[in-house]
């Protein structure tokens, strides 16, 4: 059975080399750019299973090149990871904001960055199984399509942030708390922050409206009943 493809994004050229190599070592197919406008060229041409990025490179950013991925009716659904030396907590959660499914700073070990792309792809597949759909208050929420649908009109929201409105809306009237969110929608491996559910809670209020999702102050949220 062939492996993923995985396209990885940096202009460190060492670096690109080392992952590539240990990547292959590993079975995955694997095309390297050493610039965002590269990148986003063979992400259209090839339609990578998962595609690294570093942030700060030349000619585009990763954060602008995940922009235009999401804005791609065949590339939107793509898991992003960063990959970068920005340690920063503002860079992290516009990262995870703008839609990327990982966010890991440099430097890594490859083991460690193999296990955190083989948890990325296994969360993905878990994720797209076809024919789920939630009906809630006016909306229809389609697993399967990663749509939202009110009447008829649609909402094309980013990955993570259907995520959680689908494990939400999946439990009408139970209050979850932002751990659990993180750990459901982001795993339990990866490591970000309280404020990212809060982001995303925002993301989705504003295109959906403020009716459907409640806060419970000092706890978490709720999809009301």
């Amino acid at each position: 059975m062939a492996k993923e493809t995985i396209l990885v994004v940096d202009d460190e050229a060492d670096l690109l080399e080392l992952i590539e190599y240990n990547l292959q070592r590993e079975g995955y197919n694997v095309l390297t750019a050493e610039n965002g406008q590269e990148g986003l060229r063979l992400a259209r041409k090839h339609h990578p299973d998962l595609i690294i990025l570093d942030i700060m490179m030349p000619r585009m950013t990763g954060i602008d090149v995940v922009r235009q991925l999401k804005e791609s009716t065949d590339l939107r659904k793509t898991p992003v990871m960063f990959l970068t030396a920005r340690a920063d907590e503002e860079t992290e959660i516009e990262g995870l904001d703008v839609g990327a499914d990982d966010f890991l700073q440099k430097p890594i070990s490859t083991a460690k960055l193999v296990s955190r792309i083989k948890t990325v792809l296994r969360r993905i597949g878990e994720a797209v199984e076809p024919g789920n759909e939630i009906l809630a208050h006016d909306l229809v929420i389609n697993r399967d399509r990663y749509l939202v649908l009110r009447g008829a009109t649609e909402f094309q929201l980013p990955r993570k942030e259907f995520e959680v409105l689908w494990f939400l809306a999946a439990r009408k009237g139970k209050v979850i708390d932002r751990q659990t969110l993180l750990n459901e929608v982001w795993g339990s491996n990866v490591f970000v922050i309280d404020r990212t559910v809060d982001v995303h809670i925002r993301k989705i209020r504003e295109k959906l409206g403020e009716e459907y999702i409640e806060t419970v102050k000092g706890v978490g949220y709720r999809f009301r009943e």
